[in-house]
């Protein structure tokens, strides 16, 4: 396992850079081959790559991607190494190592029918090439497993994720000379402020009111990038305002939406355009919940400790599969920490281990449970 997750590692592949994302779905479609003895279905859509292994007629949907956030040369600051029972490399947990776990769990099963696998290449930058694939691919299963990984140094999984909101707020201004004839012109920094402090001002009475989920927490709605301006000397005719939003709900996430729309313009003569909208939906409890109680059980029974449970503000291709009502377990991946950060690493004697639990859940769910979703016995 930690040949092939080397081999991963090497083959960096930052979500913006399509062409390394195509040589990496070489890479992830060669090692799936060698296990499985199949040829994946390689899948180009705007350019992104992804890959799709479909066995019989598929009750178990295995999702991950071979994508990462790191950019190209990553590997000069970042190199592969394994010391002191630690995995380390760019996108080692997040989720090349859920990748390999993903594929040596389903080789060590007698048969890997009724599982479809799917590795898309744009999962860091939303999955907009790949939302179809996976909701399709979601809809006629019992259940979707998905390889990102743990919550945290224990190993716990995803049983919720909040869903997701992007917005970008264009404030269209008139420029006009800021010393000898600034009251020409239209400030759009100054409605931008104006804006960012009404943004924020919503945030902070969702946090107050407790909308949202018991377990999920309220929604959150919070400026982050500004700019505005073209010159020292020029009142700025253009400003941008980006709002991220987390929501527990698809009401609350309606809500915010219908609150972004409605903004208005404070100062006199400005225009606003609100861009962006809902990107993931709420995976909420309910979708996880007998899933979670199933891996618990087939833990024990492997003499493994009981994995906790844990709801997390960030999305994944979890939340697609969940809001097309398969029920969705998060987080079977790689136990470790630092994703997306310079000391992301891998706990190397987990991978083992975790695959097993896997192999565990895929062999009972596509064996065992009934026919309808939501009912796992």
């Amino acid at each position: 396992m930690l040949a092939d997750l080397e081999k991963l590692v090497l083959c960096e592949s930052f979500s913006a850079d399509h062409a390394a994302v195509a040589r990496s779905a070489e890479v992830v479609g060669a090692l799936g081959t060698a296990l499985l003895g199949t040829e994946p279905e390689t899948i180009a859509i705007d350019g992104v790559t992804h890959l799709r292994w479909i066995f019989g007629t598929p009750r178990v949907l295995l999702v991950g991607h071979h994508d990462t956030v790191w950019p190209m040369g990553s590997l000069h600051d970042h190199p592969w190494s394994v010391t002191g029972g630690t995995a380390r490399g760019p996108g080692v947990l997040d989720m090349k190592a859920g990748l390999v776990q993903m594929l040596h769990a389903l080789a060590s099963l007698p048969s890997p029918d009724g599982v479809c696998v799917l590795v898309n290449g744009d999962e860091e930058v939303g999955s907009a090439t790949s939302r179809e694939l996976i909701e399709e691919a979601a809809r006629g299963c019992r259940a979707a497993f998905v390889l990102e990984a743990s919550a945290d140094q224990e190993g716990a999984l995803k049983i919720a994720r909040k869903g997701t909101s992007r917005y970008e707020v264009v404030v269209h201004g008139l420029a006009a000379h800021a010393g000898q004839e600034p009251q020409k012109g239209v400030n759009a920094a100054v409605e931008a402020a104006h804006q960012v402090l009404t943004i924020a001002g919503l945030g902070a009475s969702l946090g107050a009111d407790g909308d949202g989920h018991s377990v999920l927490g309220p929604a959150t709605v919070t400026p982050t990038l500004l700019s505005a301006g073209t010159a020292r000397n020029t009142v700025p005719a253009l400003a941008r305002v980006s709002v991220d939003v987390r929501v527990p709900t698809a009401a609350a996430q309606e809500r915010v939406d219908a609150f972004m729309r409605g903004l208005t313009a404070r100062t006199p003569g400005a225009r606003l355009e609100v861009l962006g909208g809902g990107q993931r939906p709420p995976m909420t409890p309910e979708s996880s919940s007998e899933l979670f109680a199933l891996a618990s059980r087939l833990a024990t029974d492997l003499g493994q400790q009981p994995p906790q449970g844990t709801a997390v503000g960030g999305a994944s291709d979890g939340n697609y599969t969940a809001a097309v009502g398969c029920p969705t377990l998060d987080g079977l991946g790689a136990v470790g920490t630092g994703a997306h950060a310079d000391d992301e690493y891998v706990e190397v004697a987990q991978m083992v281990p975790r695959a097993r639990l896997l192999a565990r859940l895929i062999e009972h769910t596509v064996h065992h449970s009934a026919t309808k979703p939501r009912h796992l016995t």
